[in-house]
């Protein structure tokens, strides 16, 4: 599988004229707890040309392959990119933390090593207090459930609870986020979960487990009330990140001009 996505990467390449920066799996298999059916979750960081920065008309910044039943493929251009991590999108933070790299320039360390400048406490957990609140309500309310509907709730729940100690962005594996942040006294019927969930196909149903239905519950209207105390931590510059742009459309400009001259010197050879 990894060949094939590294083959369907540099057809996005090819037939869209873009260069890749980062490729990584962004779902279950990234969070350490894909089903035997998990399909794969591929999200990357693409740069166009400098002169399709240039043109009056708007070019699109997403670049997105049809689903089937093996491979999710989706892609942001760079500049999308920068002006989300300006925002504090928890979802960057995320792709460049995935344990699975597919693809990988020098183009993401640079960008790692600024990501915290901006990551903000207050955003973060907004956007992980409202996943869990409605993938709760949506799933986990019925008599039977899918199994793997609780870790859509329980990992927003626990990364809330771990920006909310540490102040940093979540990791991705979900048994470090357990093993950090969940009581360990639900610890047991949650490995039952994960077990069922990584041995099970996807739609596997379950009868609802009411203890953890409670601590979740409670745990979500526990972070509402904290996030209303919660302050905007930093103010922040977009001094850096066009910075970052500005070096890397360079650098893929030079990339291609070196690419035509390999090209031209073959040719004539």
């Amino acid at each position: 599988m990894e060949k094939l996505i590294c083959s369907k990467l540099h057809e996005i390449e090819k037939e869209n004229n873009v260069k890749i920066l980062l490729a990584v799996e962004s779902g279950s298999r990234a969070w350490g707890f894909a089903s035997p059916d998990s399909d794969y979750d591929v999200r990357f960081i693409y740069v166009r040309p400098k002169d399709d920065y240039l043109r009056l008309e708007n070019v699109r910044d997403v670049i997105e392959l049809p689903i089937d039943d093996v491979l999710d493929i989706n892609g942001w251009d760079l500049q999308k990119t920068l002006r989300l991590l300006y925002k504090s999108n928890p979802t960057l933070f995320e792709w460049f933390s995935s344990p699975i790299v597919y693809l990988e320039t020098d183009f993401a360390d640079r960008f790692r090593k600024i990501m915290g400048e901006y990551f903000s406490t207050k955003k973060s957990l907004y956007h992980y207090i409202s996943m869990a609140e409605g993938n709760y309500r949506e799933y986990l309310k019925t008599e039977m459930v899918r199994a793997k509907k609780y870790f859509y709730v329980l990992r927003p729940v626990l990364a809330c609870r771990w920006i909310l100690e540490k102040g940093t962005p979540p990791p991705m594996l979900f048994r470090e986020l357990m093993e950090s942040e969940l009581p360990k006294e639900l610890v047991p019927e949650v490995e039952k979960l994960l077990d069922l969930k990584m041995n099970s196909p996807e739609i596997k149903e379950i009868p609802r487990v009411d203890r953890i239905n409670k601590y979740l519950n409670e745990s979500i209207e526990e972070i509402k009330v904290k996030l209303k105390s919660v302050g905007e931590n930093k103010e922040v510059q977009w001094e850096e990140l066009n910075k970052v742009f500005l070096e890397e459309i360079q650098i893929a400009k030079d990339r291609r001009k070196d690419f035509i001259e390999r090209v031209m010197k073959n040719e004539n050879i």
